[in-house]
């Protein structure tokens, strides 16, 4: 995946920031032209290689200041040949004087973005209420999300009072793509969570190394894995294929410049050889993925999807659905989508040994695949390759997971889910 070698870049610049650095020797080092690299820097980062060094620089500079060093020295440490350099650029890039970004208050240590990481940012509510001015919403609520799920708290955005949400990221390149994604599917006629402009005009916030948006709160409710397991799950399973379903259609046409990660490339060369030896499963199924996978994933359809599907992502309400969060958004195999939300129900439910439920659980499996084909029309080698798509998201999501002890519960569930997953295998080809 080229994301990988974009962080290659970031961690190299912030271990070389004091350093001079040149897109052509970035360039170099990744393996690709200097007009690719630009293209590759800027999807994933959200802008162009230069802007980002020089806003690293005068981040950094700023917080060193921040702790009593002279701001000439830390100037010319940082590259500026003079104090005035240092002053136009602070401006230009940030807004406002380094005095002035002084006196707002307690300059953070800049985070060190990390692109393949989930992001945990430390937002306090009162650092939020002193952003709402953007929106004119000043005095407004701000209270914690929690998905209804599982309970845990949304650490990358708070509620707005009872009509809104704002998000925040250390990516700007994960929130352009959701931005551009939700336009697109409302310019279609779907409900999606597009951005509220400031009262300038902005549809973003950059604050510090930060990027804030705000958006409308969707009408409904979130999906909840526990209702799908309740009677009428084969309904219920159906229609989340549908919705699935309806979501590729429409991201179909949405035209986006996103990450376009090889799966099969990925499974092949980085999960199988880090998990496989902990896993118990068939050496067959292995060599099918290698050999019969590789014959089907040159010709499956490929087209933006929403990587992470999950029912806590799908929205409910009786005038209709909509969708949200699309900061892992890329263009992949469209079939994706359905076996991730699929396997996502069943890493929240799964109760090794309870054969009723999981019996349970491929009838919802089936049902949502059938539902999606009802929209979409799969192909018959798309129909061939839903295992192996469920089994590459098992992997990856493992090869993940392997090693963090924040994700040492999820591993083990996972760890287990793709053993009998794989006891399961004939029962995975869409009926």
């Amino acid at each position: 995946m080229y994301v990988r070698l974009m962080q290659e870049s970031l961690d190299y610049i912030e271990d070389n920031i004091k350093c001079e650095i040149t897109a052509e020797e970035l360039s170099d080092r990744a393996g690709f032209s200097l007009f690719h690299y630009y293209r590759l820097f800027h999807t994933a980062v959200g802008m162009p290689v230069m802007q980002y060094i020089l806003r690293r620089r005068l981040l950094n500079a700023i917080y060193e200041i921040s702790q009593g060093e002279k701001m000439i020295e830390v100037a010319l440490a940082y590259g500026f040949d003079t104090h005035a350099g240092f002053y136009k650029a602070f401006v230009r890039e940030l807004g406002c004087t380094p005095a002035q970004y002084l006196k707002k208050g307690k300059v953070r240590k800049p985070y060190r973005i990390e692109l393949l990481k989930e992001e945990h940012i430390m937002i306090t509510k009162k650092r939020v209420e002193g952003l709402l001015g953007y929106w004119g919403l000043e005095g407004e609520k701000v209270t914690d999300i929690y998905y209804e799920g599982t309970g845990n708290r949304n650490e990358s955005a708070y509620y707005i009072g009872e009509e809104y949400v704002l998000k925040f990221t250390a990516n700007l390149g994960k929130l352009k793509s959701h931005i551009a994604i939700s336009k697109a599917l409302e310019n279609v006629g779907l409900t999606a969570a597009v951005p509220v402009k400031t009262k300038d005009g902005r549809e973003y916030v950059a604050e510090d190394d930060l990027y804030y948006c705000l958006t409308k709160r969707l009408n409904g409710g979130q999906l909840k894995v526990g209702d799908i397991y309740e009677e009428d799950y084969a309904d219920k399973a159906r229609l989340v294929g549908e919705i699935l379903g309806q979501l590729s259609m429409a991201l179909a046409k949405v035209d986006a410049v996103l990450e376009e990660p090889d799966l099969y490339g990925s499974v092949v060369n980085y999960a199988i050889p880090k998990v496989k030896a902990e896993l118990n499963v068939p050496e067959s199924i292995f060599a099918g993925y290698e050999k019969e996978f590789a014959k089907l994933y040159p010709v499956l359809t490929k087209q933006v999807i929403h990587r992470d599907p999950n029912p806590g992502n799908l929205i409910l309400a009786e005038e209709g659905w909509g969708v949200i969060d699309f900061e892992l958004s890329e263009k992949n195999v469209r079939i994706f989508d359905p076996c991730y939300a699929a396997t996502a129900i069943l890493s929240e439910t799964y109760e090794a040994g309870n054969e009723e439920k999981l019996q349970k659980w491929l009838t919802i499996f089936q049902n949502i695949l059938c539902g999606y084909d009802e929209v979409v029309k799969l192909s018959e080698a798309e129909k061939k390759a839903i295992p192996y798509v469920v089994l590459s998201n098992q992997l990856l999501a493992l090869a993940w997971f392997e090693g963090q002890e924040k994700f040492k519960e999820l591993y083990e569930t996972n760890k287990l889910m793709t053993e009998w997953l794989a006891s399961v295998w004939d029962e995975l080809r869409l009926q």
